[in-house]
């Protein structure tokens, strides 16, 4: 498992495709909860060996809409779980993960959205745990981290 972040707008994406050449890799799936796209629980359907997933946060966001945090943080571990599965599968199997980083900046006032902050730096973590590579993204230059 991959997992990338960084702010918003500084280039995950371009930095993504670009390191994984994805122009030339026809065997991908590429999944953005930007584009309304649902997150997928069940990936023993994907064919495709490289499965990118954007836009976590925005996820992790609906996830915390109809849980509490403890609950959602319970639920993004689940799906690291299923997810780190169909990777052991078969060794060219790899999810990507892209999460924009936001925990910097001004600490909203309202408390869902603190409580949102709060549990997608929580799974961020949880993420990088499991991730066999993580890299941050500034003005699309990577710092790979782990």
């Amino acid at each position: 498992m991959h997992f990338i972040t960084g702010g918003a707008f500084n280039g995950k994406k371009a930095w993504v495709k670009n390191y994984y050449r994805i122009e030339r890799h026809l065997d991908y799936q590429w999944v953005s909860s930007y584009e309304n796209e649902n997150l997928p629980e069940d990936l023993s359907p994907f064919r495709k060996k490289l499965l990118f997933l954007e836009g976590i946060e925005l996820w992790v966001k609906g996830i915390l809409l109809k849980t509490d945090v403890e609950e959602c943080r319970r639920r993004w571990d689940e799906k690291l779980a299923k997810w780190q599965c169909w990777e052991d599968a078969a060794p060219e199997n790899k999810v990507i993960l892209i999460g924009t980083d936001i925990s910097k900046g001004i600490v909203p006032l309202e408390k869902d959205e603190r409580a949102w902050r709060d549990v997608t730096g929580w799974c961020y973590q949880d993420t990088t745990q499991i991730a066999d590579r993580v890299d941050l993204v500034w003005y699309g230059i990577n710092q790979q981290i782990k």
